[in-house]
Formats: structure tokens, sequence, C-alpha cells
């Protein structure tokens, strides 16, 4: 298999701050951002992996370091820093700039983890990263522990998930009082 530079999978994208994406604070939703964050990654997956589709099989982490103001831009510079045999780990940095001032500072970051899927929709085998830069080398320093505590968190959810309930809870509470003779 062919190995990639992660520049390679380097996404950059810019865009201004609307008024429908703040919150009550005048500072964008975090959920419009994990929106975009989630997008832009998914390119850096299919740019790294030449697959038409690609799933977000975990967003590790998003950080978020600086408040987005209505008056900044926000760039999402996302790349492929590390793959595992299907999976791939995606590093988001999203900078801020306050358009008034030119002031740039870094708003968040994020740990997303996408599998390409081939066309039975069945994982497929993707290209390994050559880091370049010093802060690729970094990430992918610790690509390969990420990916370990990704896999016991991975295990340790679907523990918990075998043990949660799917009845609503309405549905509990009659059951209850039919049980205590009260209906």
């Amino acid at each position: 298999m062919e190995m990639k530079k992660a520049r390679h999978s380097r996404i950059i994208n810019t865009d201004q701050v609307m008024a429908c994406d703040l919150n009550n604070y005048n500072t964008l939703f975090g959920g419009v951002l994990m929106k975009k964050l989630d997008g832009v990654a998914t390119i850096s997956a299919r740019r790294h992996s030449r697959a038409k589709e690609c799933v977000t099989a975990s967003i590790d982490s998003i950080d978020f370091l600086a408040p987005i103001h209505q008056s900044d831009s926000v760039c999402i510079e996302s790349y492929v820093f590390y793959t595992g045999k299907t999976s791939m780990e995606i590093f988001c940095k999203v900078i801020a700039e306050d358009m008034m001032t030119g002031d740039r500072r870094i708003a968040a970051t994020a740990f997303l983890t996408f599998v390409a899927l081939d066309e039975h929709k069945k994982p497929m085998v993707v290209p390994s990263v050559i880091p370049e830069t010093e802060e690729e080398k970094t990430l992918f320093e610790t690509g390969a522990e990420r990916a370990e505590v990704r896999k016991i968190r991975r295990k340790k959810s679907k523990g918990l998930a075998e043990s949660i309930s799917v009845k609503k809870p309405w549905d509990e509470e009659v059951e209850t009082k039919e049980s205590e003779g009260a209906l």
C-alpha cells in the first residue's frame, strides 16, 4: 500500500460567522462549529483514502479554547496525521480572526476518526501517513497511543450500551403504576 504525505490531505476552509450561528452569548454555537469540523474532516479523509464514502467513527475530542464572535472569520484546517489499517485520525485546528484588527487566535482543536468504505460499504485499507512538519510529526508520534485509548473507550462504550435501557421513560411510569395496582 502506498504512503501519502499528511499535507496531501490538508483542507483549509474559511467562513464568516453569521448572526444565525450565534448563541445567547453572541458567540458561535459549539454545535455549528462541530458540524463544520465534521464536514472539513470528511473531505480530508476522502482526499487521503480516495474513497467515495468516509464515515465518522468517533469524535475523540473538541476543545473550545477561545470564543468566536460574529466579527470573526473562522478558518478550519484539517489533515490526516495517523492511520490504522482502515481508520484515519484527523486533526483540526480552528483559527478565529478578528476581521477588524487582523488578530488571529487558536479557538479550538479537535481529533476525529474516520473509516473509508468500499463500494460494498465495508471498511477498506487506507494509505499510511508520512509526516513532514514538526506539528505533523508530534501528532503522528502520539497516534498509536491515541488509537489504543480509543479502542479501550469504544469497548467500554459498547459494554455500557448493553446495560442501558431503550425503553421510553414515560412507559416505565405506566409499568410501575400497573405493577403497583394504581391503574
